[in-house]
C-alpha cells in the first residue's frame, strides 16, 4: 500500500522565488495490504498581496531620519545545484530503489507508479527541489506491494535520528541526509504547510502511508521521515 497520495500521496508544493507555496491537500490512500493508492487533488497556488495604504497630507514634515543601518544578510547553508535524483538508499533499513520522476496527472492528482505485484521503485516528486536544492525534497513510497509483499518504504517507522538517506545524482554526485525526526499524520489534518514548506536549507521528506484498518481495508495515516542535508 502506499500513502496517501503519496507513499502514493499527493503532490506537494514547491514554494516560487517570491515565496509562494503551492499547497496541496492529500487524498486517501488506497486500501488494505494488496491494494494500489489512489492520486489526490491537485494543488492549488496561493497568493497574497496588501496594497500600502495612503497617508493623509501633513501640516508639517519633520526632517528625515538617519536612515537605519541595513540587517546583516541572513547566513543560508549551503545547498547543491540542481540535479536529478537517480537512486535512493537508506543502509539502516536496507532500503535501494532506484527513482521514478513523477509530476501530475491531467486532473491535477499525483501520478503514483503501477504495483504489478512485485512491489515498485520510490517515486521522486518533480515539482519539487531536487535532492540537495534548496528546499524540500520529495520522494514517496508504497508501504506494502500486491501479494502481500513490502513496499519500498514499509520500514520508514525504524529510523531514528542521525541515520543517514543517500541520494545518487544525475551529475553524480550525492547528496547524504541525515534523519532529524518521523511524524505520523491522520490524512484528514495532513499538516501540507508544514511538509510543503519552504526551508532555509536542502531537506527531503519521505512519504508513506500508515495506520492500516483491517475493518475498512484502508490506510488512515500518512507516515512522514524529515532529513536534512549533511553533504
Amino acid at each position: 500500500m502506499t500513502p496517501k497520495n503519496p507513499g502514493h500521496r499527493k503532490g506537494p508544493l514547491a514554494a516560487t522565488a517570491a515565496g509562494v507555496l503551492l499547497l496541496l491537500t492529500l487524498a486517501g490512500c488506497a486500501g488494505g495490504p494488496a491494494s494500489t493508492p489512489d492520486s489526490g487533488p491537485a494543488p492549488a497556488t496561493s497568493a497574497s498581496s496588501t496594497a500600502a495604504p495612503s497617508t493623509p497630507a501633513a501640516p508639517f514634515t519633520p526632517p528625515p531620519a538617519a536612515p537605519a543601518a541595513a540587517p546583516a544578510a541572513q547566513q543560508l547553508p549551503p545547498v547543491l545545484g540542481a540535479s536529478a535524483p537517480v537512486t535512493l538508499a537508506i543502509p539502516s533499513i536496507g532500503v535501494r530503489t532506484d527513482l521514478l520522476h513523477l509530476g501530475l496527472e491531467e486532473n491535477g492528482s499525483l501520478k503514483v507508479p503501477e504495483d504489478t505485484g512485485k512491489g515498485t521503485p520510490g517515486s521522486w516528486y518533480d515539482g519539487s527541489p531536487t535532492p540537495g536544492q534548496r528546499g524540500p525534497s520529495v520522494i514517496l513510497g508504497h508501504v506494502n506491494a500486491l501479494g502481500g509483499n513490502k513496499g519500498v518504504f514499509a520500514d520508514l517507522r525504524k529510523l531514528t535520528p542521525g541515520a543517514e538517506i543517500n541520494v545518487s545524482r544525475a551529475d553524480g554526485s550525492t547528496a547524504v541526509f541525515a534523519v532529524d525526526r518521523g511524524a505520523l499524520y491522520p490524512k484528514n489534518e495532513f499538516p501540507t504547510v508544514e511538509v510543503y514548506g519552504n526551508t532555509d536549507g536542502a531537506e527531503i521528506r519521505l512519504i508513506t502511508c500508515d495506520g492500516y484498518d483491517p475493518a475498512t481495508g484502508l490506510f488512515d495515516d500518512n507516515y512522514v521521515i524529515y532529513a536534512t542535508l549533511k553533504a
